[in-house]
């Protein structure tokens, strides 16, 4: 898995197109991997999967843009204890705002944003041989978050975002339409 990683960011550098910054008419879409998360489970932890779109709709002064777009994940959780069997699922389903810093004229590539995100969180929980409490409920939820994209062409880059969604932190890559 690393030398792919290695390989692919290799490949994606070799192009040496720069893009420009995050601007009004951009679309993006962000793929990965989260680490780290704020929902309960016990046991083995499913890795976290989540994808992200947003749209540049306003420039604001000071330079940037303020984007609107959504946000999916999930990850889940499996317990086995003596004779019984606990799974817990979440996905958590956003609509999602950010600023999109672009003072950054020596690095056009480089896109550095800061936002908000309201979402549900569909939790369920299974137990098999168990005859616990179910106290894991779905909600509502509002999140702040912080993230980085560096473009290696014009389309393609990777990205990195701390805050709470389905995980604390995501990093895979991202793609403008």
């Amino acid at each position: 898995m690393k030398k792919t990683i290695l390989m692919l960011s290799v490949a994606l550098m070799a192009t040496g197109a720069y893009a420009q910054s995050f601007q009004k008419g951009t679309s993006a879409v962000n793929a990965g991997v989260g680490f780290g998360t704020n929902l309960g489970g016990l046991g083995n932890a499913r890795p976290a999967v989540s994808v992200s779109y947003e749209y540049g709709n306003w420039e604001v002064g000071g330079p940037g843009v303020i984007s609107l777009g959504g946000y999916i994940g999930n990850t889940g959780y499996r317990y086995r204890g003596s004779g019984y069997t606990q799974r817990w699922n979440y996905t958590v389903v956003g609509a999602r705002s950010a600023y999109h810093y672009n003072g950054f004229e020596n690095a056009p590539n480089l896109d550095v944003y800061g936002g908000l995100m309201l979402a549900y969180n569909i939790a369920s929980y299974k137990a098999d041989g168990y005859d616990g409490p179910n106290t894991y409920g779905s909600g509502l939820g509002f999140s702040a978050y912080l993230g980085g994209r560096w473009f290696f062409s014009n389309n393609i880059g990777l990205y990195t975002e701390l805050g709470f969604g389905v995980s604390v932190l995501n990093a895979g890559l991202t793609f403008k339409l």
